[in-house]
């Protein structure tokens, strides 16, 4: 994904992978909530949008 994003010209993506979360990962309600993981992803998304006049 990281090289077709660059072969396109595409320089405002971020690709973070999160090596230890499982899926849904961001759901509180479920036994594979990762707070940790939760808050930072939250956080990037937040700043992603400030950076690109989204929020």
């Amino acid at each position: 994904m990281r090289a077709a994003l660059k072969a396109a010209g595409k320089t405002g993506s971020d690709i973070h992978v999160y090596p230890q979360a499982q899926h849904g990962f961001h759901a509180d309600y479920r036994p594979s909530y990762s707070e940790a993981d939760a808050r930072d992803g939250w956080a990037r998304l937040l700043a992603h949008f400030k950076a690109h006049g989204v929020a």
